[in-house]
């Protein structure tokens, strides 16, 4: 079945895809543009989740430490 306006249906990535994308924007090893074409992501997507890993990787530090 596809939609006769041919646009693409939304797409629901879990959290341990989106950590894989964050990361490998991170490492910077490949351009953001070989990273969207890899992942068929827009950049302001890949961006925006290197942003969000960038801004939360200490809590998950403070959420280990609760648990020793």
């Amino acid at each position: 079945m596809s939609k006769s306006s041919g646009r693409r249906s939304r797409r629901v990535f879990n959290a341990e895809f989106k950590a894989k994308v964050a990361l490998a924007a991170l490492r910077e090893d490949k351009t953001l543009a070989a990273l969207c074409q890899q992942y068929e992501l827009h950049p302001a997507q890949i961006t925006e989740w290197k942003k969000q890993l960038l801004e939360r990787a200490a809590d998950v530090f403070e959420i280990g430490r609760a648990h020793v």
